[in-house]
């Protein structure tokens, strides 16, 4: 029997945990992508009329809504419970304190000019609404180096190149399929007259000779480099079949820049991800009131009434949008409807995390410019700074945790101690390059789980990982009266901007059409 679809995505989670089951579902055509062509968002001009709204939560669904809603004549006010804005798109810069939940706060003593991005770390070229509030709001952009054949791995306690595994993988699989040719296995498959072009197709994209063998050419990167005169060079030779198959957690690796959200060109914003957010809240800026954490959210007629702050103060507004993350919202005090309650309720969120070095650009010595680098370790992911080339120092993140590796790695990370975390991550970096650890240097860690008013990612409830999805994702679209929902919790674009941004424009149109039928029934 062949797999299913879900068996498939079962396996795939059990050795990625829950961003392997989001990529490999959006590969599969199983999420929905926001259409290429989709139109310009726009309310119409005064569609509010001068009404009034309160929005919760100052993160891209936010500041996207204050910012529309403000063009179109709504008369806004975002409370923010932070003293900051952009939410989980946080930028770290030196003199910054970081605070996390049940540990000693942070101070980062980055360099001037350099910067952690802590949450969002690229945005795709696809993600058309989130660069057009780039392109309007003059942002500038840079490529953010995703996929990168030089980049290092470490798996099974050695290191190796995203080259080396890369072509090996793809040498090893064309032999196989070359070998099963040659002894008539696949004869049912392939008409005769094909299997010569086949073969011939096997033999330059994996490297095969003439007796159909994998012998690396070059692709997988020189022991000797090619050189001047009779510097021939000496390709590495590749790795086997069986040490290829003896790392089962490469499948998500050898995939990722194949997603459809993390495929060549990605980008980020010149002088960290918060960039965009920071030209969102210049717009709305007066319209932001920080360090305002919503203590209750209730209604009062048909109008709404917002409790926040340290000193319980109460804002009422015709309308509210709230943008709050699932896990923070089911422990605020609300007048929402029993089936409204059961649907936000119970829903776990990825704790996940990063750890971020300055240093010496060491890799570049070794032809290292961007890209990731991954290993089985707890720190799944290394981002090598794009951008920024040759100059002194940069900013290393020596860990990404999502669940890329092991759906285990963001609950064990969050456990970990900062000094943990940090002994960990130089080890990698030891392994991947010898020597280097030692210029590794002010050192900052964030686990979302620990970081207030996130406590997490994103969703990683179940009914957030099938489409459709059930009754109680539907249950959260609707508006409970005055008040409309959006994040990128609701929308198919777990943990980005784009789902935070389109969620938000959803929301604006089903809000700006009630208040238009309320201004019918009250002519």
């Amino acid at each position: 029997m062949g797999l299913t679809r879900r068996a498939f995505l079962e396996r795939l989670g059990a050795l990625g945990g829950y961003s392997a089951v989001y990529l490999g579902m959006e590969a599969m055509g199983l999420l929905n992508a926001p259409p290429a062509n989709a139109e310009p968002f726009e309310l119409p001009r005064q569609a509010g009329n001068g009404r009034s709204v309160v929005i919760l939560g100052a993160g891209i669904a936010g500041l996207v809504a204050a910012y529309e809603l403000k063009r179109a004549g709504w008369d806004v006010t975002v409370l923010e419970a932070r003293d900051r804005v952009a939410g989980r798109v946080w930028t770290i810069r030196g003199g910054d304190r970081i605070v996390q939940t049940g540990r000693a706060d942070q101070v980062a003593r980055f360099s001037d000019g350099l910067y952690f991005n802590a949450g969002a770390a690229r945005i795709p070229a696809a993600h058309r609404t989130i660069l057009g509030y780039a392109k309007s709001l003059n942002v500038p952009l840079e490529v953010m180096v995703n996929a990168n054949r030089a980049s290092k791995w470490d798996f099974g306690g050695r290191a190796w190149s995203n080259r080396e595994v890369t072509h090996s993988l793809r040498g090893r699989f064309s032999e196989l399929l070359s070998k099963a040719i040659d002894r008539h296995a696949l004869d049912a498959e392939i008409p005769a007259g094909q299997r010569d072009n086949l073969r011939g197709f096997l033999a330059f994209y994996g490297e095969l000779n003439q007796r159909g063998e994998y012998e690396p050419s070059g692709r997988t990167g020189y022991a000797e480099h090619p050189g001047g005169y009779n510097a021939t060079g000496r390709a590495n030779g590749g790795l086997t079949l069986e040490q290829i198959m003896s790392q089962p957690a490469w499948a998500l690796p050898l995939v990722f820049e194949e997603f459809f959200d993390q495929q060549s060109p990605m980008f980020q914003p010149v002088g960290g991800m918060d960039r965009i957010a920071h030209a969102l809240y210049e717009q709305v800026r007066p319209q932001v009131r920080l360090n305002r954490p919503v203590l209750e959210i209730r209604r009062t007629g048909d109008r709404v009434r917002i409790v926040h702050g340290p000193g319980r103060q109460a804002l009422e507004a015709d309308y509210c949008l709230c943008t709050l993350p699932l896990n923070l919202l089911q422990r605020i005090p609300s007048d929402f409807s029993p089936a409204k309650q059961a649907a936000i309720g119970g829903v776990p969120y990825v704790p996940g995390g990063k750890v971020a070095f300055e240093s010496r650009r060491f890799w570049e010595d070794e032809g290292i410019y961007g890209g990731l680098g991954w290993t089985d370790q707890v720190t799944e992911n290394l981002i090598y700074p794009s951008g920024g080339w040759h100059s002194d120092k940069g900013v290393l993140v020596t860990a990404y945790v999502a669940g890329w590796t092991s759906q285990n790695h963001p609950a064990e990370f969050t456990a970990l101690s900062h000094d943990e975390r940090f002994r960990i991550s130089r080890e990698v970096v030891e392994r991947l390059h010898t020597g280097h650890s030692r210029e590794l240097v002010n050192p900052a860690t964030v686990s979302w789980g620990l970081t207030p008013w996130s406590e997490g990612i994103g969703p990683a409830h179940p009914d957030w990982f099938s489409n459709p999805r059930p009754a109680r994702y539907a249950e959260l679209l609707r508006p409970e009266g005055p008040i409309f929902f959006a994040g990128e919790h609701l929308s198919y674009l777990l943990f980005w901007q784009e789902g935070a941004a389109l969620s938000a424009q959803e929301a604006m149109r089903l809000m700006s059409a009630h208040a238009a039928e309320r201004r019918l029934a009250a002519a």
